[in-house]
């Protein structure tokens, strides 16, 4: 599979000359000289891996369920954000608007009524942003333990993927989860 790692923090280094990329790698694997793509809210970038590190030892190789920080020559930190990815280029891209189905919890776990035009935040990976969701097929309200096929349209793109699942919360309050199950352009 080709390579993904969620970023979960970012550190210049020497000045600016190099940035780390720290997270841990969700499948494939990366080598030192890869090219890579950074993908997310604010575009994306393409630049080859200098470098990379695990628990501050330089290595070889990262693959699948490593916790590394890899480290980029030719890009400026601020280009670079917690919720993006780095990635095989072109293997994921951003989207602001998904179909998903969603599932609530109950009213004790923290599920609320969700209508349309309710704005939740979703996590994803390391992303958190604010989406408006729409119920679809004539649905005016899911309650909790319910489950519903909805349209989000997110406030700014995120790298997503069909399958993907995300958490979502309502209110201040964990509210549920779901999967995308279709990517809208």
């Amino acid at each position: 599979m080709p390579f993904l790692l969620w970023v979960e923090d970012v550190f210049s280094l020497r000045q600016g000359r190099l940035v780390m990329l720290t997270g841990r790698v969700e499948r494939g694997r990366v080598r030192k000289g890869d090219e890579v793509e950074t993908v997310g809210s604010g575009g994306g970038v393409t630049v080859r891996v200098a470098d990379i590190e695990q628990s501050r030892v330089r290595i070889d190789e990262a693959t699948s369920g490593m916790n590394v920080g890899v480290l980029l020559r030719g890009i400026a930190a601020d280009a670079v954000a917690r919720g993006q990815v780095l990635a095989t280029p072109g293997s994921i891209s951003a989207h602001a608007a998904f179909i998903a189905d969603i599932a609530l919890l109950s009213e004790e776990q923290g599920g609320a009524e969700v209508v349309p035009g309710d704005r939740l935040h979703f996590y994803t990976g390391s992303a958190a942003v604010l989406g408006t969701v729409t119920p679809l097929h004539g649905v005016d309200v899911v309650r909790p333990l319910h489950r519903a096929e909805v349209r989000v349209v997110l406030e700014e793109p995120v790298a997503l993927e069909e399958g993907r699942s995300f958490a979502f919360r309502h209110h201040n309050r964990a509210a549920g989860s779901g999967t995308v199950t279709r990517l809208v352009c």
